[in-house]
């Protein structure tokens, strides 16, 4: 059997980063819960969603809510009104860990990039933009995010194979769908929902979305390709370049290596492998569109990301006995993961059981009525990046902002759907940078990158797009946005 390095791992200095920074902010979400006093808005049933009713802010007791609890959240939220979605998406960490090592080991995924990268020749820039824009349509026009994390894997081999690293590989899977998600054409999820809320027809006003839409993809591809070409010519300038050394040199082959990937004993399990992915996107699409079926997305995918692993790995030649092996080491290699999302739901739980996430929208709500109409799309804007550093759910915060910020923003001025253009940029964009979103911490843990090598990557690039998107609620207001 081989021993090699399993290519999913946590390393100890990389879980130990990322767990310090999360546990500060569990203590300033604490001190928080102790400074602003509590309160609540009355909430009424729409589509079977509980919905805020407008001016029912009063404030209220203080719950007891003692500071040692601060520490037992993270093991708290395991009953607590999320347990269902945040097990779920633990179990799903580990089925796709497990099964994505498989697929390694056996050789499928080497097999299945090498057919890639056959076809696209020596254009592999090429390559990385049709990637992008793919992987940001999806995000903007079905509202995948979670669902597409299973691909990060994929991408990081792909980009170790091209001679890149694993940012590269993260920036062209777990970015370019979060920034399609967030410059969303069509994007249920947010789009939809805040639009059908606020009583603006669904998907209208998609002019200036597609023309934010093309601003953020050129934005991300300059990025990594500028980015990529600076690893070609110095590899040690990678901050993962120790952690990719060993991992890289496994997927260095030349184009004769890169031929004889074709194995006809990978046939079978590779045709197996895609037609589970196939699976997979298909009913990512179903849930853009069936409510249902969106509840068990997740779940569905991590499901069929497993059986198209299993499958391809048996249909391979690998022994029952290696391929168990095999799932076992990696799922205990990715565990660490569990721990830093446990933590990093404990922020929004912390929040919520001290009864002050109401009073700070409350205070929100009364400082937009009170500004101009540049200064209110901007406010609402702010008000959505702040919620979604506690609440990751798009349609949980279109639920909760929505059916306030709507009528309100009549008064000073600004359309409704600049207003939802606001909530769009300030929901989507800050779900690759907070770590708090339990997306992020899996790609992360998937690519066994520290949040903290994460951050300092990736800042410069997310100020960049504050910027422009800024600029585009402010001209949104200026030519009045609309209809509506």
């Amino acid at each position: 059997m081989k021993s090699e390095q399993s290519i999913l791992k946590i390393s100890k200095k990389a879980f130990i980063q990322s767990a310090l920074i999360i546990l500060a902010l569990m203590i300033v979400a604490g001190l928080l819960s102790q400074a602003i006093p509590s309160g609540s808005f009355d909430t009424a049933t729409v589509d079977g969603r509980s919905v805020i009713v407008p001016s029912s802010f009063r404030y209220t007791e203080a719950p007891v809510y003692p500071a040692w609890r601060w520490f037992t959240a993270p093991v708290e939220v395991l009953w607590g009104p999320d347990a269902a979605v945040i097990i779920t998406i633990i179990v799903v960490l580990l089925l796709i860990s497990g099964a994505f090592a498989l697929l390694e080991r056996a050789g499928v995924l080497k097999a299945l990039i090498a057919r890639v990268v056959l076809r696209m020749g020596d254009r592999k820039y090429l390559l990385m933009a049709v990637v992008v824009l793919c992987f940001m349509l999806f995000g903007a026009l079905l509202g995948i995010f979670e669902e597409f994390i299973i691909l990060v894997p994929v991408m990081i081999a792909l980009a170790y194979l091209l001679g890149w690293d694993a940012m590269t590989g993260l920036g062209m899977s777990l970015l370019a769908v979060a920034f399609g998600f967030s410059a969303a054409l069509a994007n249920p999820f947010t789009i939809g929902i805040a639009q059908r809320l606020a009583e603006v027809p669904v998907f209208s006003g998609i002019g200036l979305r597609a023309l934010v839409f093309v601003t953020i993809y050129v934005i991300l591809c300059i990025f990594l390709i500028r980015y990529a070409k600076k690893i070609e010519k110095n590899p040690s300038l990678s901050p993962t370049f120790e952690d990719d050394e060993n991992l890289r040199s496994r997927f260095r082959l030349t184009r004769e290596e890169l031929s004889a990937q074709a194995n006809p004993k990978l046939k079978g399990a590779l045709t197996w492998f895609l037609a589970s992915l196939a699976a997979i996107i298909l009913i990512s699409i179903a849930a853009a569109f069936n409510n249902t079926i969106s509840g068990f997305a997740l779940p569905l995918v991590g499901l069929f990301f497993l059986i198209g692993g299993v499958g391809a790995a048996l249909l391979s030649g690998m022994k029952v006995k290696e391929a168990a092996s095999v799932f076992g080491s990696t799922v205990a290699g990715i565990s660490p993961a569990i721990i830093l999302i446990l933590m990093a739901v404990s922020v929004k739980h912390i929040m919520t059981n001290a009864q002050v996430m109401d009073t700070i929208l409350d205070y929100a709500v009364r400082s937009i009525g009170h500004a101009s109409p540049y200064g209110a799309a901007l406010m609402v804007y702010g008000l959505v990046l702040f919620l979604n550093f506690f609440i990751g759910s798009a349609s949980a915060k279109a639920f909760l902002v929505i059916p306030i910020i709507a009528p309100l923003v009549d008064l000073v001025g600004v359309t409704r759907q600049t207003a939802i253009l606001a909530f769009a940029f300030g929901d989507g964009f800050s779900n690759v940078l907070f770590p708090t979103n339990a997306a992020l911490l899996i790609g992360l843990g998937l690519a066994g990158v520290s949040y903290l090598k994460w951050f300092k990557w990736v800042i410069l690039l997310q100020l960049i797009v504050l910027i422009i998107t800024v600029l585009f609620v402010l001209l949104a207001v200026a030519i009045n946005y609309g209809p509506f």
